[in-house]
């Protein structure tokens, strides 16, 4: 995997087996800065957390961070005080081989649920980790984070904030339980800018909202979802700390980089053919417009029509009117693509049906829907249902 384009001043990357997983794929790595950088930090919002996660959410409040220590193929979730232990235990280890502050130290963890953490595994091999740190093992430490993902998921951008020269590289892994407000998605983000930690994570947030966010595979939200970003100040530009040209000219580097992440998560979703954008206009307001999308995209009866390429539009007004939004169905126009395929809450006929059911043979396609009774909008990105699916989460942990 080529790492050229994701060198960030001032980081340093390592990614190794420690034999957490079963097949011996990388399974730990780090994110190094050589010096304390801003960050910046979005947690699941599932009332079940796991470990790295409550750790790692009362670190971030410091407004500092050095490292970002991260294993797959096992969550440390729902393991109870032990879990809080373990991930203790492993960030005291990393603080002393790197001869760092502890609380400078985050956590992230992804895979089964219930497991106690191996901390002997990775203690045994926190040494081999920390020598191979480089500037150039940003791809190690991504094939790190990896579960169900067939592929790796990466993006990198630059500007010029205010003459000097800014680089901004991210990651992610997630393929099954994408749902808004994160879900077992990890998104590492490091940039060289100098950003205040308070502005920093306002700009996240805001980012988030418009981009990982956005996202539904399943309908599940994880126990583990993490958004980091880290920023060292190596570019040298005057402190960004508030919403100003240069910092909106960060913002948008930022929106476009994990945009592309968002869609690379959701192609690679777990057994997924089509990727469907959902858009819904002239809702009552915006959070109508939102609960409309997330009504179609979290129906199974509409995902599998997705996947069987059946423009079965009468799942579409079935999943609009339990949805608890403003409607009247014989205001509502509904078309795949630039297709009408229903107009005034009926039917437009078995010609413009079949047509419709050519788009969704297509493995990406829009879905529009109108409702005529305001003014408000939304759209997501989200998948098909497939027996795929099925066959990958059934087996998950064997």
């Amino acid at each position: 995997m080529n790492s050229n384009p994701f060198r960030v001043a001032g980081f340093l990357f390592s990614g190794i087996s420690a034999g957490i997983k079963k097949d011996g794929r990388k399974d730990l790595g780090l994110i190094y800065s050589e010096t304390p950088a801003h960050v910046a930090g979005l947690f699941t919002t599932n009332k079940v957390k796991a470990a790295p996660v409550l750790i790692s959410m009362e670190r971030v409040k410091g407004g500092f961070c050095q490292a970002i220590l991260v294993n797959s193929g096992n969550a440390n979730a729902c393991t109870g005080p032990r879990g809080m232990k373990d991930g203790y235990r492993v960030s005291s280890l990393l603080s002393k081989e790197l001869g760092i502050k502890s609380d400078h130290i985050l956590l992230s963890s992804t895979g089964v649920i219930g497991i106690p953490l191996p901390t002997e595994k990775i203690a045994k091999r926190i040494p081999e980790l920390v020598r191979g740190l480089s500037p150039d093992r940003w791809g190690d430490v991504v094939e790190a984070i990896m579960t169900t993902d067939t592929r790796p998921k990466m993006e990198w951008g630059s500007c010029r904030i205010r003459g000097e020269k800014v680089k901004l590289c991210g990651m992610a892994k997630g393929a099954g339980m994408i749902r808004p407000n994160l879900a077992t998605m990890l998104s590492f983000l490091v940039t060289d800018a100098h950003i205040e930690s308070l502005f920093l994570q306002k700009i996240l947030k805001e980012v988030v909202d418009l981009t990982y966010n956005r996202i539904t595979i399943d309908g599940e939200t994880s126990t583990n979802d993490t958004v980091l970003i880290l920023a060292n100040g190596r570019a040298n530009h005057p402190v960004l700390n508030r919403m100003d040209k240069e910092a909106q000219i960060f913002k948008s580097m930022l929106l476009e980089v994990c945009q592309t992440l968002a869609h690379h998560i959701v192609r690679d979703g777990e057994g997924v053919t089509k990727v469907i954008e959902i858009s819904i206009q002239g809702a009552k307001n915006d959070e109508e417009a939102k609960k409309a999308a997330y009504g179609i995209a979290h129906s199974p009866l509409v995902k599998t029509a997705f996947f069987g390429e059946d423009a079965n539009w009468g799942r579409i007004l079935s999943a609009l009117g339990h949805s608890d939004i403003s409607l009247h169905q014989d205001r509502i126009d509904i078309f795949f693509d630039e297709i009408p395929i229903v107009k005034n809450g009926v039917g437009t006929g078995p010609k413009l049906e079949e047509r419709a059911s050519n788009v969704l043979k297509k493995k990406a396609f829009k879905l529009t829907v109108h409702l005529h009774q305001g003014r408000g909008n939304f759209s997501l990105l989200t998948t098909d249902l497939s027996l795929d699916y099925v066959k990958i989460n059934a087996s998950y942990r064997s």
